[in-house]
Formats: C-alpha cells, structure tokens, sequence
C-alpha cells in the first residue's frame, strides 16, 4: 500500500507545489493512515516535514506556508517494513556526498538483507527502519554524479516491489519496479502559469504542471488530467517548466497486483483501462454466478463491499440494502498495523439498521477476508441485531499466501484460508453459508489476461522470487545489531 505522489510546477507559477501535492495526497489517503509527510525543493535546499498521523493532521495550514518550492513529493504510509514510528514515516531523506534525495515509496523490498550488506557502514548508518531508509541511503552515496544515472547503478541490485517518487534539488523521478506491482500514473495541469514572459514560455508546455499519483484519484483532486500509466521497468523524469521524458532502466515483465483491482484503490480510480467501481461491480455478479443464496437481502460491506453487492444483486434479483452504517470518522480496519487496532477498529466503525436486518435472511458481501475476525465481529453484529441468517459472499478468492510486495500480510499463519477449510472458516465466523469468487471470476471481470498481474496471494505463484527465512520480515531492520569480537 502507501500512496506516493510527486508535482513539478513551471517557474514563476504563482502556485507552490507543496499545497498542490498535499492536496494531492488527500486522493490517496485511504492507501496509508500511519504518517503522512512532504519533501519540497525550491532549487537550492529540500526542505522536509513528516509526522504521524492522517494527511489533515500533519499536512495543515499552519505547516504549508513555510514550503516554497515548485517541486514537491508527498507520502501516507501503510507500513510492511518497520514500526509505526516517526523515524519511519515517510519521504525519507538523506544529505550524500553527491546528492541530497527525498524519497517516497510505495511497495516492500525482498532482498533488504542483501542491500544492507552492501551499505558501507551497515545498520548502524540508518536513521529508520525501513527498506525506504535503507534504499535512499545506498542512492545518496551512489558514485553517480547525476540522480538519474545513479539510479540506473541502483536499481539493477533492488529486488521487489516499488513504485518510488524521488526528489533531488532539481527534479522529481518517479518509477516502477520491472513488474509494477504497484500503480504509478502520469497527469498533466494544463497551463498552471501565467503567460507573462513570452520567451519564458516559448517552448510547448513549458507553462504546464506534471504530476505523478499512485491513482489517478490524486489527479482528479487537483484537476490534472492523466496522460498515461508510468510503465514497469520504467523513469519519468520531471523538471520545472519541461516536458517529461522516459528511461528504461529494465524490461518489462508486468505483474499488477490484482488485489488493487479488488480493494486497495479507491473504486473511482482507473487501472489497466478500466474504471475499478465497474471491475468490482462485475465481480459480484460473478459470484452470484458461483455462489447463489436464497435470501431476502444482498448486503454490503462498507464501503469496499458496495460495489460487488451491487453487482450481485443486479444479476440475483434479490433486493439491495444498506444493512450496516459506517462511522466516516474511523480508518480502513484491513489496513490497521496491528490486531488490537483492527478489532477495535470494527467495532467502532461499523453498526447494523436493526429495522433492516431483523428477520431478515442476508447475503453479505465483502472483497475479502484475511484473518476472518473482521468478518466474524461483522456476523455477529447482525446476528445481535435480529437477522435470521447470514450468508457471506467474498469478491475474491481465499487467501492462501503471505504478500511480501506491500501488503502487510507476511506470515502464512495470520491468514485463516492457510491452515483452514472453507467449512472451518464458515464456522469461525458464524455464518450460514460462505462462497469466495474464483480466480476465473476474477478474470472474467477485469476481462484481462491472467498474465498481466500478480495472484500470488491467491495461488502462490510468485513474479519475484522471495526468500521465507524470517517470520520477523517486517522488524528485520530493528533486530539488535549483533556485538564485534
């Protein structure tokens, strides 16, 4: 998860870059609710501001004013490596012998063990726990006297899943892994400065802004249009008042996480093409298709639920309802760093219509489960509130398999699909009846190849090779740093 976004700002605009990407990032603020922070160059010095918190908390009115700049990077964190700690939050910053570089990342390493070993130093040089830390440090010291041809030195060694946006004193980089795991777009404001200068504005779209947004949702907030996807294997370099320009540093193999389609991304966002509120809209009637239940109600969960519900409902004929009512206030329960936070995350986020539900059989649909509490709390809410039966649909097949490119799911044992039955897993959460949609489903919703993303959580086919030596993935950078001698 994570949500990274980048603008570039013609000279002499009028508008700074630090409002426009704060802004920005409200679009992505349901893909981390950890930290937020911005990193901004005025072409001389970076200047960087992080704290945990929500975007609104940290990126406010106060705080912006002092930013002055037309280059910005922005961050929320979901963390997969590394505590939920300020030294953590994100974009990470270093002051190299060549280069001072900003970093924002949205992703999960998988040979952090070996780029540590090539950090001149070791661990002791960190100043955070993250593979972020880790990997802006090894960019900072690059022998490279340019950014981007340091980049193309670093980037052959760094393994996993990364969609970055980098900031050096006079340019923003953003890029993806060979296989995309994550979504990265490009967007343009047209003509952000004013026509003041004639020959300052000679050449064709200097007076635009570009913007680089994990989902096109960050474009939408600040009225950039997209321009297209940033292609796996690939750099758009952004500097103040040019046109973007590309380099490969890698082949492309794409492998899109399919779980973006799913629930990561926000429903109006658009992936591969296609507008997600619709791919999951299809998923349902998918699973309607697979799993039909005679029932009195299709149900959502909300807000990821929404959608599928819809669609199952349209091709079941049975009735939509709204059965539970979510409080705005409260985060997203999937995405909490810990157990504790998810339980309570529930129960304060959700609540039945009791005039709805009672004596009422219910088809409840949700896009997953993972470790099934959230959706034996959700059962026995409704149960408590009178429904006579419930039957879960799921929108996407079980998850039998740790994520290790950004999903905070690195340990088969959290995940109740890997060491239970679908008729287990019914029981645990106490429902009637229970039907995951099939990979197939899946497919015949995004109706894309199945080549085209990455389903190793569902079938254990995994595009980057990943090593299972440790349970402490997460914390490996906060292990005590063994004595010499």
């Amino acid at each position: 998860m994570c949500g990274v976004f980048g603008v570039s700002l013609p000279p002499g605009s009028g508008t700074e870059a630090a409002a426009v990407a704060s802004t920005g990032l409200f679009g992505l603020q349901h893909r981390g609710q950890e930290s937020a922070g911005l990193a901004v160059s005025d072409g001389a010095e970076i200047f960087l501001y992080k704290d945990l918190g929500m975007i609104a908390q940290v990126l406010d009115d106060r705080r912006l004013p002092s930013f002055h700049g037309d280059l910005a990077i922005a961050h929320c964190r979901y963390s997969t490596t590394g505590s939920t700690i300020w030294e953590n939050a994100q974009p990470t910053f270093r002051l190299g012998p060549r280069r001072a570089v900003a970093i924002g990342h949205n992703g999960n390493l998988v040979n952090t063990r070996e780029l540590l070993s090539q950090l001149e130093g070791g661990r002791a040089r960190l100043a955070a726990t993250t593979d972020t830390e880790l990997l802006t440090t090894l960019l900072a010291d690059e022998q490279a006297t340019d950014t981007v041809e340091a980049l193309l030195q670093l980037l052959p060694r760094v393994r996993g899943a990364f969609a970055l946006v980098i900031l050096d004193k006079s340019r923003i980089i953003g890029l993806r892994d060979p296989h995309g795991f994550r979504p990265l777009v490009l967007g343009r404001i047209a003509e952000v400065a004013a026509a003041t200068d004639a020959a300052l504005w000679a050449t064709e779209g200097a007076r635009d802004g570009w913007v680089l947004s994990s989902e096109t949702t960050g474009l939408d907030i600040i009225g950039a249009e997209y321009v297209r996807d940033v292609e796996p294997g690939e750099m758009v370099i952004l500097e103040s008042g040019r046109e973007p320009r590309s380099v490969r540093f890698a082949a492309a193999d794409p492998a899109l996480c399919v779980f973006e389609m799913i629930y990561f991304a926000r429903p109006d966002s658009y992936m591969e093409g296609r507008n997600l509120y619709e791919v999951r809209r299809r998923m349902g009637e998918q699973l309607a298709a697979e799993h039909p239940a005679d029932t009195d109600l299709v149900m959502p969960v909300p807000d990821t639920g929404a959608p599928a519900a819809a669609g199952y409902a349209e091709a079941s004929g049975i009735p939509f309802r709204e059965g539970l009512v979510r409080n705005r206030y409260t985060g997203r329960t999937f995405i909490q760093p810990s157990q504790t936070l998810r339980h309570r995350g529930v129960t304060m986020k959700l609540n039945p219509l009791r005039e709805v539900v009672r004596g009422k059989r219910l088809t409840v649909v949700d896009d997953s489960i993972v470790r099934g509490t959230t959706t034996k709390q959700i059962v026995a809410l409704l149960r408590k509130a009178g429904a006579a039966e419930v039957h879960v649909r799921i929108s996407a097949p079980p998850i039998f398999h740790p994520c290790f490119y950004g999903i905070d799911t690195q340990i088969a044992t959290e995940l109740i699909a890997a060491t239970s039955s679908i008729d287990e897993i019914r029981d645990f959460i106490g429902a009637d009846s229970l039907g995951y949609l099939s990979i197939k489903g899946v497919l015949a919703a995004l109706d894309l190849p199945y080549d085209r993303f990455c389903f190793a959580c569902f079938d254990g086919r995994y595009p980057e090779p990943v090593p299972y030596d440790s349970n402490r993935r997460k914390f490996m950078l906060e292990e005590p740093v063994p004595a010499h001698g």
